[in-house]
């Protein structure tokens, strides 16, 4: 199958083809043992990004991560911070 364009490729892949290219960028390898090149972990990685961007909301998409400030969070007690200097000064 011939694409026009990466937006169409993206288009048309499935959730399976997108585990598949997930599983060869993590194992560095495809399904049969084959190695990916640099050039085909590139542009899986590209592909899955793509993807997950256009069928997945945010917080399942991969590299995550939850951003939260402190100061939104529960109020935390600053605790003290006590120094203390050596018994003798040698």
């Amino acid at each position: 199958m011939t694409y026009q364009s990466f937006d169409d490729l993206i288009a048309a892949m499935t959730p399976e083809v997108c585990d598949n290219m997930r599983r060869a960028i993590e194992t560095g390898k495809w399904a049969d043992g084959r190695p990916l090149t640099r050039e085909q972990r590139e542009t899986c990685l590209q592909a899955v990004i793509a993807w997950e961007a256009k069928n997945l909301p945010e917080e399942q998409r991969t590299g995550y991560m939850e951003q939260q400030c402190k100061s939104e969070g529960e109020a935390q007690e600053e605790q003290p911070v006590i120094l203390r200097a050596p018994d003798r000064l040698q």
